[in-house]
């Protein structure tokens, strides 16, 4: 079993998930990154995705009949500042592991988290097979990553996990749910004073505990149909201003909130909302984690650092 981008966000709570269960995995981490967690049944292997023959040589030594290809630049705000990286790391890395299964002829499923963020906007839940239309270079990329997974005659059979917004401890405070708490937590150690500037609050998001996220990709890598997309998604529209209450109703002082323009971003879609429907009735995966849970989770996380 291997896990790219294993000491990210998603692919950290993967790794949690597999090596619980008594799953031995090989991780790759970046080698300029920050150290890995030394965990039991975990083997860390330091890869530059963009090296073509060191992904090569690291997939030979391991020869995996399972890949979760979680790394990947994941920020959609900062992918408008940093065009060339986030498509350098999505599609050319993503093109060095599935090209080098299949120069290995190495027999193996291959998951591949792309994003909600492919489709075009709606005011509806979106379906999968709702039109794709990316509308930012990172939407862009995760597209083109899909399609190189999909377009390597001989490769491996690849599944593809188009995940929704999902948030929870560890998350990059980049992030705007992690964001916040980090914010609240500092304030409430009074390093900060308190007050937040916020952005668009009246954005509707589908979010979903990322712990729920990561045994969706398990369900899709073991029972998904190859070449099939399966939306990882709760179903059910959140308001950004909401979660932010819900935050704030936890925080231990009072917080004042003052928007700040300059924190909108390009092209931001009113509604992002999706329709679970396949990947319920085909593998039988739901969102379980209550958004109360994920939020109080999040927080303490925030308060111990």
């Amino acid at each position: 079993m291997l896990i790219t981008g294993a000491a990210g966000f998603a692919g950290g709570h993967l790794l949690d998930l597999l090596t619980a269960e008594g799953v031995d995995v090989v991780a790759w981490h970046r080698r300029d990154g920050t150290p890995p967690r030394p965990m039991p049944r975990a083997t860390w292997h330091a890869v530059d995705l963009l090296d073509r023959q060191s992904v090569l040589e690291a997939l030979g030594r391991t020869r995996p009949a399972r890949v979760y290809h979680c790394a990947g630049a994941a920020h959609v705000g900062k992918s408008w500042e940093s065009a060339e990286p986030t498509f350098a790391t999505n599609v050319r890395g993503t093109h060095h592991v599935i090209e080098g299964l299949r120069e290995l002829q190495i027999d193996a499923r291959v998951l591949i988290p792309s994003s909600a963020m492919v489709y075009g906007g709606s005011d509806q839940a979106l379906r999968e097979d709702h039109p794709l239309a990316p509308a930012s270079p990172y939407a862009l990329s995760k597209l083109a990553q899909e399609m190189v997974g999909g377009g390597n005659p001989g490769g491996p059979d690849t599944l593809i996990a188009r995940a929704f917004n999902h948030f929870g401890p560890r998350q990059d405070p980049w992030f705007v749910a992690s964001g916040f708490a980090r914010r609240i937590a500092d304030i409430e150690a009074g390093r900060w004073a308190p007050e937040m500037s916020v952005g668009n609050l009246d954005a509707r998001r589908d979010l979903t505990d990322v712990r729920d996220t990561v045994r969706a990709y398990r369900l899709i890598l073991e029972r998904g149909a190859a070449g099939r997309a399966y939306n990882v998604c709760s179903g059910r529209a959140v308001a950004i201003r909401d979660l932010l209450d819900v935050l704030l109703a936890r925080a231990r002082v009072p917080i004042q909130i003052k928007p700040d323009p300059a924190r909108y971003r390009p092209n931001d879609l009113p509604l992002l909302l999706g329709d679970p429907g396949r990947i319920r009735d085909e593998l039988g995966w739901r969102a379980e984690i209550p958004l109360e849970q994920t939020v109080d989770d999040l927080l303490q996380y925030w308060r111990t650092r």
